[in-house]
């Protein structure tokens, strides 16, 4: 596998580039047909709601990479559309450069949309099959006015020479590419809108080994070219670790740990973390003997009471089932939503 590149240091600025507070995301399926007859009937079908995302703040800071991890099902992709803006949120405020989205003009919620970008799991999917490369990155910067029409054509070759791709190539559909190849022509097609946070979500999961070492070499060169923000949503924490300044562990909706990456990996403090990182494959030689976590992740229609890891948590105790923990911060930079905390003092910052 080709060595990943180095991570510059990310100077911490005053005002993070992107704010979250109180974050929820429901969806809802409202009462069938059948089912409104069945009430007339005197049945109980109520609209089944699913609690995709609760309550999530979250700081982003300019030149950083956050990685977001957690198992399927547990928010992290719902909670990147929030942040990209293509599901807006339930409740709660999304703040870019210190302004709240619903405080915003018109001018200003389009620069949001433009700076803020998302590149897709499944590029074969997130790119229309009918049309050529150079009109799925370029059409959008011609449309919004960042170059004109007469330019289109050079500047679509510039954008794939840094990405890694042959500009001869631009008449040629996303078919006619291999995986590798149609990922970075979606990693060119957000970088056409010339934004500064990414929304990377699960950008690497379909490649091979060896291709996502390459793409993951490209994202931190186009970081360091462009002064990128990525926010990097992912199920694989050895990906996480290699890319990442901070991880955001999410479960059920919810975060339960956030953390600088040397201290998830060295010092995890929520046992859904440890757990994971019990899992995480080696290369020691010696036996090890692994311990899947326990149980299924709960359906997010019916998630349980207070914390949600209590049904599988090996620490769980009775104040576990009946009251949510607060994400508690234990030292500079790190915070965990776990009672057990509660029963040792938290290490001054």
């Amino acid at each position: 596998m080709q060595q990943l590149a180095e991570i510059p240091v990310t100077i911490a600025t005053p005002t993070p580039l992107l704010q979250l507070r109180g974050i929820e995301k429901r969806f809802v399926q409202p009462v069938d047909v059948a089912g409104r007859i069945a009430n007339l009937l005197g049945a109980n079908n109520r609209a089944a709601v699913v609690h995709a995302v609760a309550g999530v703040d979250l700081d982003v800071r300019a030149g950083e990479v956050i990685g977001v991890v957690g198992e399927s099902g547990c928010g992290k992709s719902t909670l990147g559309r929030v942040i990209a803006d293509i599901s807006p949120a339930t409740e709660g405020e999304v703040s870019y450069q210190g302004k709240r989205l619903q405080d915003m003009t018109a001018p200003e919620r389009r620069a949001y949309a433009l700076g803020v970008q998302m590149i897709f799991q499944n590029p074969m999917a997130s790119l229309n099959p009918r049309m050529r490369v150079l009109d799925i990155i370029g059409e959008a910067p011609v449309v919004h006015g960042i170059v004109p029409a007469a330019k289109k054509t050079e500047y679509v070759a510039g954008l794939m020479r840094q990405v890694g791709l042959d500009p001869e190539y631009a008449q040629r559909y996303p078919h006619q590419f291999s995986g590798g190849q149609r990922q970075r022509i979606g990693i060119a097609r957000a970088l056409a809108l010339k934004p500064r946070l990414i929304v990377c979500d699960e950008a690497v999961a379909a490649l091979d080994v060896s291709i996502q070492a390459q793409v993951l070499n490209l994202f931190l060169e186009l970081r360091r070219e462009f002064d990128l923000t990525y926010l990097f949503i992912s199920h694989n924490l050895g990906v996480v670790g290699h890319v990442s300044d901070r991880v955001v562990i999410m479960y059920l909706g919810r975060v339960v740990e956030v953390a600088p990456t040397d201290v998830v990996f060295n010092r995890p403090n929520h046992p859904y973390t440890q757990a994971l990182l019990a899992e995480l494959p080696t290369l020691e030689t010696t036996r090890r003997a692994y311990q899947p976590i326990k149980g299924e992740l709960p359906s997010p229609l019916r998630p349980p009471t207070g914390c949600s890891f209590h049904p599988r948590c090996p620490h769980a105790m009775p104040r576990c089932a009946a009251e949510l923990p607060a994400l508690r911060t234990l030292a500079d930079g790190h915070a965990s939503a776990c009672h057990l905390n509660d029963l040792q003092p938290a290490t001054p910052a």
